[in-house]
């Protein structure tokens, strides 16, 4: 199971992904250009001294991350999905991509994923915070490949 975030545009939801993804044992694959330097010291404040525990590999773009990426399907979290994370049947070698928060992905993007699933909201709303979407999205995953870290 891994993350990917494309071209990411608000450091603090970053952060909380890299801190998410350390916390679990799932990698991260974060896609740029970003909307902030890497480094900046509001995506290390989200992630706090988890930054150094995460496992983070950069991709200078999303063609770069297409030649990279790992085998595995490539599972879209979008409010247009019809199919909810509830009723989806993950495999351990899953990517879940974020789209950035104020556009989400291109529809090229868009047609190279192998599934787009959604998190059921109330009718009216607009859609969840990318980092807690992911959040509920990867516990559900990781609860049914068996995937969560063991206690210790």
């Amino acid at each position: 199971m891994r993350l990917a975030l494309y071209q990411p545009d608000i450091p603090q939801n970053a952060g909380a992904l890299l801190r998410l993804g350390a916390c679990l044992g799932v990698p991260v694959d974060l896609i740029e250009p970003a909307g902030f330097a890497i480094d900046n010291r509001r995506i290390s404040r989200a992630a706090m001294d988890y930054f150094a525990q995460a496992d983070l590999t950069r991709h200078a773009s999303w063609e770069r991350y297409l030649a990279d990426r790992k085998p595995g399907r490539l599972v879209l979290l979008t409010t247009r999905a019809h199919v909810s994370h509830l009723d989806f049947a993950f495999r351990p070698d899953d990517t879940l991509l974020l789209g950035q928060e104020s556009a989400g992905v291109p529809d090229g993007v868009r047609q190279v994923c192998d599934d787009q699933i959604r998190v059921p909201m109330r009718p009216g709303l607009r859609s969840l915070n990318v980092a807690l979407a992911a959040a509920l999205v990867l516990g559900e995953a990781l609860r049914q490949t068996k995937g969560f870290p063991e206690a210790a």
